[in-house]
């Protein structure tokens, strides 16, 4: 998981420092996208398969992997 994540990463150019504003249960965080990949690599193997076919759904379509990202880091900040 960890070098597809990279080379997903690395092929659209996005830069892990950015950072997301969320709501969380104490306001508004700011989650970067390292910080989301972080969790993502140390989730339980099932949702990383998870994670990693709605990646490969949404990159398959032309979609933007960023908006699954801000989901991930939503549901990190509650």
């Amino acid at each position: 998981m960890k070098k597809y994540l990279k080379n997903l990463i690395d092929e659209k150019g996005i830069d892990t420092n950015l950072a997301f504003k969320v709501k969380g249960e104490t306001g508004i965080n700011l989650i970067p996208i390292g910080v989301v990949i972080e969790h993502i690599l140390l989730a339980p193997i099932k949702e990383k398969r998870a994670i990693k076919d709605w990646l490969v759904k949404i990159d398959f379509v032309n979609g933007n992997v960023l908006d699954y990202f801000k989901h991930l880091a939503q549901a990190i900040a509650k």
